[in-house]
């Protein structure tokens, strides 16, 4: 019979590694999630160091993915902030905001043209479809020239 999480005889390594094998998570992530089982503070990061010691917990790798999954609806912008949030900090976080920030006109045209599709009419639709692409994370600059493009 399998266990389920709720099972106290499941380990901290264990529940650890289930979470892994299920997706990345940053270190932050899967302190959070651990936790309520640890039987000391010490001990949770005593077994993070343990997990990241042998690669099997890495911020960077999960800072990929993570920008990866996120860069099909959003810009640069909110994928550092969203990386931010889970807790990947300094480099693995500037390191994915630099890279969707170089497809980010690319990313946005993209976004712009399956909800849109077709160039503004008014003033006031114009805004409406940088708002849009704003709220999604992507630059003013980007979003001039997305909207630039399609007057013309």
């Amino acid at each position: 019979m399998r266990k389920s999480y709720s099972d106290p005889n499941f380990s901290l390594r264990e529940r650890a590694l289930r979470f892994l094998a299920r997706r990345e998570h940053s270190r932050r992530e899967l302190e959070r999630k651990l936790a309520p089982h640890a039987e000391s503070p010490a001990e949770l990061q005593s077994l993070l160091d343990e997990l990241e010691g042998k690669k099997q917990l890495c911020d960077e790798r999960y800072a990929e993915g993570r920008a990866r999954v996120l860069s099909r609806k959003y810009g640069a912008a909110r994928i550092e902030h969203d990386l931010r949030v889970h807790g990947v900090a300094g480099e693995a976080a500037d390191a994915a905001a630099l890279e969707a920030r170089a497809t980010e006109f690319d990313r946005a045209r993209e976004v712009w043209r399956r909800k849109f599709g077709r160039a503004a009419v008014n003033i006031k639709e114009r805004a409406r479809q940088a708002r849009f692409l704003q709220g999604r994370g992507f630059s003013a600059e980007v979003i001039n020239r997305v909207l630039r493009l399609d007057d013309e």
